[in-house]
């Protein structure tokens, strides 16, 4: 839940709070949903660890009225046909290959979102409710909750978000198949003989940012915007300490007659220990475009999805379409 969707986001470094406002709000921020005008719906793709791994998203969301709206989404990220050997060899300890079956391993999460218009002018918020659900092969298998809350308000062209993940910290309880896990709990001496914790907390994260479009004369704009996210514990964090660590990030957009779209971001800043032991600040590039012709939307980032990749960058590609072109 924490990589992120749409190329576009991707490509400025995920700097989206404050100024996200479709259909992939349901991730990025849910009070940006209130700036839909009609039905939309998002898809991506990308693929981890030479295409072993793979990472998919699919978005929709409708207005309600003038004032709301809702979204519901799903993230599936897994590892499909991985063999199981666990049976490989026989009672008389004879390898026999046709005993090797096939499993799957697959994190799913679930997000309904809604969204509406404050009162005060400028102010909109957003909830999401979230259920996570992770499956290892006929192994273990779990069920997760947890809540989002998001704010943003707009003043004089300028645009400022909060997001608030996993507000209520997000518990996952994990069922293990007892006897799946006895067929390997001797497997090497001394090891595996005690069932893994069967509880999984996701702690608080916060996301706080700034956005501005510039409008120019010639049919052409510069979206400058910024984002502070927040962990509440010390990491490697450009900045770190024992209560919250921030790593900063800057996308820009520059678009032509909301046609043409060319993007770039940093972040991921990180304090990196070298072999001598002094540090030196690495961070992480982006760059992408996007084509958008009568409602349907297409985006390609450069990008590594957040440092986890085997290859040092990924490509990304995304598919956004507003339904109402279809009546």
């Amino acid at each position: 839940m924490n990589i992120g969707v749409d190329a576009a986001a991707l490509a400025m470094s995920s700097a989206v709070v404050a100024s996200t406002n479709d259909v992939n709000s349901v991730y990025w921020n849910p009070a940006g949903l209130t700036h839909l005008e009609d039905h939309q719906i998002s898809l991506m793709h990308a693929n981890y660890f030479a295409n072993i791994a793979q990472y998919d998203y699919i978005g929709y969301a409708s207005v309600i009225d003038e004032r709301s709206a809702w979204g519901i989404s799903m993230i599936r990220f897994g590892v499909d046909d991985i063999m199981d050997t666990t049976q490989l060899i026989d009672n008389q300890g004879n390898i026999d290959y046709n005993r090797i079956s096939l499993f799957s391993t697959a994190d799913y999460g679930f997000t309904f979102s809604y969204a509406r218009r404050l009162p005060l002018e400028g102010f909109q918020y957003g909830v999401n409710a979230k259920v996570i659900r992770r499956i290892i092969g006929k192994f273990a298998n779990s069920w997760g909750f947890g809540f989002d809350f998001g704010l943003q308000f707009e003043k004089n062209d300028w645009m400022f978000g909060l997001m608030l993940r996993d507000i209520t910290t997000t518990y996952n309880i994990w069922n293990i198949d007892e006897d799946e896990y006895q067929k390997i709990a001797d497997a090497i001496p001394g090891e595996n003989n005690e069932l893994p914790e069967s509880t999984e907390i996701t702690l608080p994260k916060a996301q706080l940012g700034v956005s501005k479009k510039f409008e120019f004369h010639n049919d052409t704009s510069l979206l400058v915007a910024t984002n502070l996210n927040m962990r509440f514990e010390q990491t490697n964090d450009v900045i770190s300490s024992k209560m919250v660590s921030i790593d900063p990030a800057l996308g820009l957009e520059f678009a032509y007659t909301d046609l043409v779209f060319l993007r770039a971001g940093a972040g991921n800043f990180q304090n990196v220990t070298q072999l001598d032991n002094s540090e030196k600040l690495n961070f992480q590039p982006n760059i992408g475009l996007g084509f958008k012709y009568k409602g349907i939307q297409v985006d390609y980032a450069l990008t590594d999805l957040g440092n986890q990749s085997t290859a040092i960058y990924s490509n990304i590609f995304s598919l956004k379409v507003d339904l109402g072109i279809f009546r």
